[in-house]
């Protein structure tokens, strides 16, 4: 079988709805958390698949997390062999980084479920979830890299990009509408009607949105180039 190694930030922050997908796409899924000692040395560039999810840390919060510089480079070298590689919010912004683009903080935090507005005249994978709301969770945000592709927007931040078939980075995040982890997201928020409305939204529009994000993972890896 083909391999595939994601790449932890938090416990909290899985493949989740994603793992179906990849499994019937013919890869045998490891993981490693960026806590483990093991990490450090990890060559990112070996598996097959490698799929960098999310985490509350911004690229820039080096002092208080001292693997992301080393992420860093293990991913540039891993797309410079334009290796299949799927990043995840902080996994997108760790993509851009290694492609050499500014990742920032934003204007503002987007929480909650909302569309994605498509690149006009872009044909991709990301049309399954067109008109679909996702799941927002970010307040970073990322310059387009060099070479790269936009593929979605909001009204305040890009969504995703692309670099040929088998580079895919996506700030929203799909895969969660079903995973029991999101009770640890929302520890995060200080409003307890926020949470309420974010579980209200959790539960009618997750499973929604979770089944028309793998079949746009099912449709990119159906065209990556190993």
């Amino acid at each position: 079988m083909k391999s595939a190694l994601i790449v932890r930030h938090v416990p909290y922050e899985g493949c989740a709805g994603y793992r179906p997908p990849v499994e019937a796409a013919g890869y045998a899924i490891d993981r490693i958390d960026v806590t483990d000692p093991a990490f450090a040395t990890a060559d990112l560039t070996e598996p097959d698949l490698l799929i960098v999810m999310g985490g509350p840390m911004g690229v820039y919060d080096v002092a208080e997390h001292p693997w992301i510089p080393g992420e860093i480079d293990a991913l540039s070298r891993r797309l410079a062999a334009d290796r299949p590689t799927l990043g995840i919010c902080l996994g997108a912004q760790m993509m851009a980084a290694a492609l050499g683009a500014a990742v920032y903080r934003g204007t503002g935090c987007e929480i909650g479920f909302a569309p994605v507005d498509l690149a006009p005249g872009v044909a991709s994978p990301l049309a399954h979830v067109a008109d679909v709301p996702v799941l927002h969770w970010h307040g970073d945000t990322f310059d387009l890299p060099e070479g790269t592709e936009l593929l979605a927007t909001t009204a305040r931040y890009r969504q995703g990009f692309r670099r040929g078939a088998n580079l895919l980075a996506l700030q929203f995040h799909a895969e969660m509408g079903e995973d029991a982890r999101f009770e640890a997201w929302l520890d995060y928020l200080d409003c307890p009607k926020h949470r309420k409305n974010l579980t209200e939204q959790y539960r009618t529009l997750g499973p929604a949105a979770v089944r028309a994000g793998q079949a746009m993972i099912g449709e990119w890896l159906s065209g990556v180039k190993g």
